[in-house]
């Protein structure tokens, strides 16, 4: 039931509302259950109708249909910082979030030669095991007597998250797996501000259009705060090359090197801000429910053990390697199933689209909520079960390719996906090779935050081998 003025806005109200913004998975169980596949919601104070959709064949058809320039759902005020209140910064080459159409369409050719071939990804495996060895020695730093972190070790996901994209990105160390800096502290509170800001900005009444609240406030100081490090640290990169320009052309150049080979330096500039806004959180979330599943899966430790040690000896982790570990990477993809860092993608319909028998018109904004449609018996058989083995190529399971997309699909697909990959395998093999993982206390339950992670402190056990 909409209300007058308020419309269904209401319905994310504290108190009076039923669906939480922290509860998105409950929303979307919630809805499919009562309504089926497809589900309307209109009236959201300055927002267009949202559909969400739970067919894996209409999603599909979906994706296979949108064209050059597909619009994901829109997020105004990250578009209202970009377009308009930081507009000279930005200008024309706005980046990749929150832009849509041509001028998205351009910025992306410009760098997804870089972002998406697996050869250019696979170069970065030694850097990412070189971040990844600095983590294991701050785990060891920070155990106590009985090799169990502190509560608050998701703080410490981050700074390693962080830490990988600068290298990666920027080819620039930034310290975090030490003690931290102001400055690392800045641009992890300013990412998780801007996180957990953005649902109340997006899906609450949106008050932030009329007047500057104190919400939107934070929101803007911490946009602020990633822009001005990305650029710091951009600048850092550029006077590195003019110093060497033939830097651009080593096999280990940074990523910012790589698209300053073929572009202007604001390109380069933006591309940072967009990975350190997206890409740490993301790839935090993916570390903490990977290990929050190893803690509950102790038989798959030593299966995993053993598939590392297989597969690396001791020598350091190859591309080769990586490929043989079977096991860690078909565990990964069971945990994106069940737990995936984002609980759905979506996209904004640009012209008028028969879906499920409906005609949907253009500007609507199709939800796809893979979190759940992972969970239904019609896509995945025993879905609530964590088995790993259904992923090997030999059971040749004939599972929707459309059912379960962490990293989305098509042209929208996320940009930085072959990076993530490879820092989650890396991190895997390298932690199961040295520890046994254990969490002894009450069973966690998922929250949205709003990437998808256990709600509660990760009090992880790391026994040593």
């Amino acid at each position: 039931m909409a209300l007058p003025l308020l419309g269904n806005a209401w319905r994310f109200l504290p108190i009076v509302g039923s669906y939480k913004v922290s509860e998105v998975d409950k929303v979307s169980k919630l809805l499919h259950e009562t309504f089926g596949d497809i589900v309307r919601i209109s009236g959201i104070i300055g927002r267009p109708d949202m559909v969400f959709l739970f067919d894996a064949d209409e999603i599909e058809k979906l994706f296979r249909e949108e064209g050059q320039t597909p619009h994901r759902p829109s997020m105004p005020s990250l578009n209202y910082y970009k377009h308009v209140l930081r507009k000279d910064v930005f200008g024309e080459d706005a980046g990749v979030i929150a832009v849509h159409g041509e001028g998205w369409y351009k910025f992306r050719t410009k760098v997804q030669q870089t972002m998406l071939q697996p050869r250019t990804a696979k170069l970065y495996i030694s850097t990412i095991e070189e971040t990844v060895d600095s983590f294991i020695d701050r785990i060891e730093k920070i155990k106590d007597t009985n090799s169990e972190v502190p509560g608050d070790f998701l703080s410490e996901i981050h700074n390693w998250s962080l830490e990988s994209l600068a290298r990666i990105a920027l080819d620039v160390k930034l310290g975090c797996l030490k003690e931290s800096s102001e400055e690392t502290e800045e641009i992890i509170e300013a990412i998780n501000t801007v996180f957990k800001s953005t649902p109340d900005l997006e899906l609450k009444i949106p008050f932030w259009r009329f007047f500057n609240t104190p919400t939107w406030n934070k929101y803007v100081k911490a946009l602020d705060s990633i822009q001005r490090i990305s650029m710091k640290y951009a600048q850092i990169a550029f006077e590195r090359l003019s110093k060497d320009p033939k830097a651009q052309c080593r096999p280990d150049s940074s990523l910012l090197e790589r698209v300053l080979n073929q572009n202007n330096p604001h390109v380069a500039t933006v591309l940072a801000f967009d990975l350190f806004l997206v890409g740490v959180d993301t790839t935090s979330a993916g570390v903490a429910n990977i290990l929050y599943q190893l803690s509950l899966h102790p038989e798959y430790q030593e299966i995993l053990y053993e598939d590392v040690t297989k597969a690396l000896g001791k020598g350091p982790v190859t591309s080769q390697s990586l490929e043989e570990m079977q096991y860690v990477r078909a565990f990964i993809r069971e945990t994106h199933r069940l737990y995936p860092s984002v609980l759905g993608n979506g996209r904004t319909m640009i012209k008028d689209t028969v879906i499920c028998g409906y005609k949907i018109p253009k500007g609507v904004q199709i939800v796809f909520p893979h979190e759940r449609m992972s969970k239904l018996t019609r896509y995945f058989d025993s879905p609530n079960e964590f088995i790993p083995e259904r992923w090997f190529k030999s059971k040749k399971n004939n599972y929707h390719p459309f059912a379960s997309l962490p990293f989305g699909y098509g042209k929208r697909m996320c940009l930085g996906r072959r990076f993530a990959d490879l820092e989650l395998l890396v991190l895997t093999a390298k932690i199961i090779q040295k520890y046994k993982i254990e969490y002894r206390y009450p069973k966690l339950e998922h929250t949205v935050s709003p990437v998808y992670i256990p709600n509660g402190p990760l009090k992880f056990r790391f026994i040593k081998r």
